[in-house]
């Protein structure tokens, strides 16, 4: 560690952001206030100088970026540049740039973001490296980066300034990367099978798809209570009946509920709805898509998250939920006929239920407490009890049950499908019946929506259709923790709050 360093470290940060304000204004005393520049005539990036030495040696190149280590050895200094790449390192020297030059060069400082023109070459050392002949101050950062040891640790700090955690983590660079490739990748396989993108409203009067919680909001022209939506689902549902056929929607949809490793108040949601197929055809697509995916942006379908690893390429299984908890919970719904007899049930194996619940919302129960945390290979729990699906069809031979999956990987809901509820009288009852369960306390209860019951009336074909958490997906591409690590503005209170 040479002796600038030493002193950089010893100094407060507060001393430091002091001398750069200082140097500031020397600069701008000077006339070279680095804020007047306006371009800089990039021509190559690190990586590409990299990846194609043999190419680019001898060839003079422009690069920009910002400093991440600068190491000054008197007439002579080594500078990394981080750009948008990676990074390269480059050699300066007075004799290479000017004296002028190299001494205001040695003033520069961690953060500033420079522009270098010069040669490309290769030390003694072997390190691929641009021998400056010219050097441009572009921006002066005034604040410190994290010192390069120790990084930036604090996780609640990584959240609130994102773009210091993108300066100084590599490796959070490369997980905001692959979820830009994941989108893509998604996109391209639903246009591959002829889908159309499209994009719904995000104020509501009615906020409906989902049981869940809205954010509240008021337009003031029309004096009117709004709600930001909490789905895609029954917009994308009316595109179908005007024939569009096939449709998605990749965007934010808004849920006023808990925060979590799992949770965050907006997220991103995929959903997608296609006429004349039903809840095994969206197996087929949801199965293929997560296939696909994984093979364009991990090069294969082995997927590890956490302690598991999984392949993806491997049929997915395949479960009831009654089957479920008859293999987790030893409790078998099948003779279970009652409220009272499954109310009974709940209470022997302290399960807490309300009033308000039916035999299929303690049967929900009973699983997540006890088989959802097993379903760790890629697995289709199928066939949930009507309760807990207003939107979906029936099965035919057990009208109980409908026609739904929910797709769990690691313990984690992913996906949810179902063939589509397209019988506007049984809608209209499963709305009421949602109805008499707000009124009796669930605040995430469907309302009632005689928009979207006339749209069905004029006739919707048979339809599949699915929703998929994005940042859930992108949460298993990239082995994060947490829902947090794949968004780059996550929800935060307010310090001081």
């Amino acid at each position: 560690m040479n002796n600038e360093t030493q002193t950089e470290n010893i100094q407060t940060e507060h001393e430091q952001q002091r001398i750069r304000r200082q140097k500031l204004e020397a600069l701008q005393q000077a006339n070279n206030d680095p804020f007047h520049q306006t371009t800089y005539n990039v021509t190559h990036h690190s990586t590409d100088i990299k990846d194609n030495f043999d190419s680019r040696e001898g060839k003079i190149v422009s690069i920009a970026g910002r400093i991440v280590t600068k190491r000054v050895q008197g007439k002579a200094a080594f500078v990394d540049i981080q750009d948008r790449a990676g990074r390269i390192q480059s050699y300066v020297r007075g004799d290479g740039i000017g004296e002028d030059a190299y001494a205001d060069f040695k003033q520069y400082d961690i953060g500033d973001i420079i522009g270098i023109t010069g040669e490309v070459f290769k030390t003694q050392k072997g390190e691929i490296s641009i021998r400056a002949k010219s050097v441009t101050l572009l921006a002066k950062s005034l604040q410190v980066l994290p010192e390069k040891w120790h990084g930036l640790t604090d996780t609640e700090i990584r959240y609130r300034r994102r773009y210091v955690d993108l300066i100084v983590n590599p490796e959070i660079r490369d997980t905001f990367i692959k979820r830009t490739q994941i989108i893509k990748a998604i996109r391209e396989f639903l246009d591959g099978r002829n889908y159309l993108e499209v994009d719904t409203p995000v104020l509501q009067t009615i906020p409906g798809g989902a049981a869940a919680r809205p954010f509240k909001t008021h337009h003031n022209t029309l004096d009117l209570e709004m709600y930001l939506r909490i789905a895609l689902e029954l917009p994308l549902k009316m595109l179908i009946v005007g024939g569009l056929e096939r449709v998605y929607e990749i965007n934010k949809v808004f849920r006023n509920e808990g925060m979590s490793i799992r949770h965050n108040p907006e997220f991103v949601m995929l959903e997608l709805y296609e006429a004349y197929t039903d809840y095994h055809g969206m197996m087929e697509l949801a199965e293929s898509l997560l296939r696909e995916v994984a093979v364009k942006t991990l090069g294969t379908t082995t997927v590890t998250y956490g302690e598991h690893t999984m392949d993806w390429g491997k049929p997915f299984a395949k479960i009831t939920m009654v089957e479920a908890v008859r293999k987790y919970a030893n409790i078998d719904f099948d003779k279970i006929t009652t409220l009272e007899a499954a109310q009974a049930a709940a209470k022997e194996h302290g399960i807490h239920f309300e009033k308000r619940h039916g035999k299929g919302d303690i049967l929900n129960l009973f699983f997540e407490e006890f088989a959802e945390k097993h379903l760790i290979e890629p697995t289709f729990l199928m066939d949930h009890p009507v309760e807990i699906s207003p939107l979906t069809k029936r099965k035919p031979d057990n009208p109980d049950y409908t026609e739904r999956f929910e797709l769990f990987i690691a313990g984690r809901e992913v996906a949810n499908a179902y063939s589509e509820l397209n019988d506007p009288i049984d809608q209209r009852e499963r709305f009421l019946h949602q109805e008499a369960m707000r009124a009796g306390g669930d605040a995430e209860a469907n309302m009632l929506d005689e928009d979207f019951l006339l749209a069905m009336e004029y006739g919707m074909p048979p339809t599949g259709g699915m929703g998929i958490g994005v940042e859930r997906l992108i949460m298993f591409l990239t082995n994060s923790a947490s829902i947090r690590d794949v968004i780059f503005f996550p929800t935060m209170k307010p310090v001081g709050v």
